[in-house]
């Protein structure tokens, strides 16, 4: 008798075929059997007249503090996520010099968005090195699997103290011990290593993230450990300017090392056409032995400006600024009130020392767009603020306003920044077809006041495999595998990904046709009651990690099987059954 039986669902398993009607049999933590009519389970889920898949992978997160307090890691498992990796984009809190704890706190603040008070209130920081953060956040119960990449940022520092948090240039000693620091991590079970380029992040002082600058020598210096090793995925955060240069590094560390080297590939406002050169580059990459990998989005990488956010059209006003710390409520009453209406819409801000590229994004009203429920993440020039407003015969100001004053205070507005440069999702369709790319920047547990992406697994079924706005629908069995089996292999994680025998039993049971994103809201639930946007699915009707049943129809079971993935993990024996994909490829072969 199996311990669980899912019972008479679609089958869409991770591998690229096409779903079929089928049982799938759970003993102990792994994939019994895949079949018609398996035998008797201890526990029998009905799944008929729904879609059942691997556990979503995501390889893009930033759940290094929240790891410590939080055993769903969520929203990433309201999803469906069953594994995440994190300590992506250079910023971590392993190695940590004793007494140096707050620059990794405000460097995280700063670059993603997290709040500063719940990671002091809730990380324990019972560690300096990197071994010691795996044992520290190994020791707590968890619902999901989780594996942690080393970030640049933290080693930097730890190794050259205000020097490395200056940007300054590192000594081949300094180097040298900034290697031997990843390898040791990567020993202990990282599964990564990151560095941060974008001029973007930045610390909470404002001053470059740490490595921002690093030159070539010290980059590769560090990445030849990966291939020294033999396992492990250079992940790098890079505004790809200059281009041919970063290009350049990342192609050398590839092949050097043959361990993959993935990179943001994301349509830029400044360059639209840049992506169509970054993979033309990959595939130029790749046909001379190199591992070059676009990191692709499944929606526009955008803001959501409320009252509660990081930031809105008017939080650079006098008049507003007054009335900024005021309680919610209280806020919203004062700014129904004509006077300070009137002191806020006909009164510009001062805008002196304000970087323009913060201004503009404040006030592109032809690319803000108000937020409904459900959300349309490719809403048409006509629904911005732009044009609406003129339909309306007032101003966009005057409608922004207004829009952030719905709900009691809680009405949101929507503007996309990377990835929508057209005004379409056709880029974005393009980069998540090409045959290199690997699906991640979700960027679960960061962005925490401005953006809340981590519903891309969620997304990839209601808008590209079931409800298109625009354009054509996605082989769902491709999307399927492309978050699973792909991301999986991907970092070495060749045990799960696809439901098959010997395989890991991470398993989503979805009602498919109910399958709903609801629009994001401000919940104050992280420790020193600090915000964060969280957006809220229904349709996952079960969600098994390790054959546990972590969540049945959006609430928790209270189980925690997940735990920390050290390292690569190998595909148990299957038999003499061969495990082939849709494209012909070995499942588990893809990278």
């Amino acid at each position: 008798m199996y311990d669980t039986v899912i019972r008479g669902g679609t089958v869409v398993d991770g591998s690229g075929a096409p779903g079929t009607q089928q049982d799938v049999a759970i003993t102990g933590d792994r994939i019994a059997a895949v079949g018609k009519d398996l035998g008797p389970g201890k526990h029998e889920i009905d799944a008929s007249g729904l879609l059942v898949t691997p556990g979503w992978v995501d390889i893009h997160t930033h759940y290094d503090g929240q790891v410590s307090w939080d055993p769903l890691l969520s929203p990433s498992s309201w999803n469906g996520v069953t594994t995440v990796v994190m300590g992506n984009c250079g910023v971590g809190f392993a190695p940590v010099v004793p007494g140096r704890e707050d620059y990794l706190i405000q460097l995280m603040e700063g670059v993603e968005d997290i709040p500063g008070a719940a990671l002091a209130e809730g990380i324990k920081w019972d560690w300096e090195t990197f071994p010691q953060y795996l044992d520290a956040i190994e020791r707590i119960p968890h619902a999901i699997d989780f594996a942690a990449q080393v970030p640049h940022g933290a080693v930097r520092t730890y190794v050259m103290g205000e020097r490395g948090a200056n940007n300054e240039k590192a000594s081949p000693e300094e180097v040298a011990a900034m290697a031997a620091i990843v390898r040791e991590g990567l020993e202990a079970g990282a599964v990564g290593f990151s560095p941060t380029r974008p001029i973007l992040h930045r610390a909470k002082d404002g001053e470059l993230a740490p490595g921002t600058t690093a030159d070539r020598e010290e980059v590769i210096g560090i990445g030849r450990v990966l291939g020294e090793v033999g396992h492990g995925v250079l992940e790098v955060a890079s505004d790809l300017a200059p281009e041919e240069e970063e290009l350049s590094w990342m192609r050398q560390i590839g092949r050097e090392t043959g361990r993959p080297v993935t990179f943001a590939c994301l349509q830029n406002n400044d360059d639209p056409d840049q992506w169509q050169r970054l993979l033309a580059a990959v595939d130029a990459d790749r046909a001379e032995g190199g591992t070059l990998t676009p990191q692709v989005a499944q929606r526009p990488a955008g803001v959501l400006f409320s009252l509660e956010s990081s930031g809105h059209p008017f939080i650079l006003h006098a008049a507003y600024q007054e009335l900024a710390l005021l309680p919610l409520p209280e806020r919203v009453a004062a700014l129904r009130d004509p006077a300070v209406r009137s002191a806020i819409l006909d009164n510009p801000p001062d805008l002196s020392g304000i970087p323009e590229v913060f201004t503009k994004t404040l006030t592109n009203w032809r690319n803000m767009f108000p937020l409904g429920d459900p959300i349309d993440y490719e809403p048409t020039p006509e629904r911005s603020l732009h044009a609406l407003a003129k339909q309306q015969g007032c101003s966009p100001e005057a409608l922004a306003y207004d829009t952030l004053l719905e709900r009691e205070g809680k009405g949101m507005l929507y503007m996309p920044l990377l990835g929508y440069s057209n005004g379409d999702f056709e880029a974005l369709r393009a980069m998540m077809q090409h045959p290199h790319a690997v699906f991640g920047l979700s960027d679960g547990g960061a962005h925490c006041g401005l953006i809340c992406d981590a519903s891309m697994p969620s997304y990839l079924l209601t808008h590209w495999s079931r409800d298109p706005s625009r354009g054509p629908r996605l082989p769902l069995e491709q999307l399927v595998h492309n978050q699973t089996r792909r991301t999986a292999a991907f970092y070495g994680l060749e045990d799960r990904g696809l439901l098959a025998p010997g395989m890991k039993a991470d398993v989503n049971v979805i009602d498919y046709e109910g399958l709903t994103i609801h629009a994001p809201e401000m919940v104050y639930d992280l420790p020193a009651a600090a915000r964060r946007l969280v957006q809220r699915v229904d349709g996952y009707r079960f969600t098994l990690c390790s054959g546990e049943l972590i969540f049945q129809d959006g609430r928790e079971t209270g189980a925690r099987p997940g735990r920390l993935i050290r390292g690569p993990q190998a595909m148990q024996s299957m038999g003499s059954e061969q495990l082939i994909g849709a494209d012909g490829v070995l499942a588990g072969a893809e990278n």
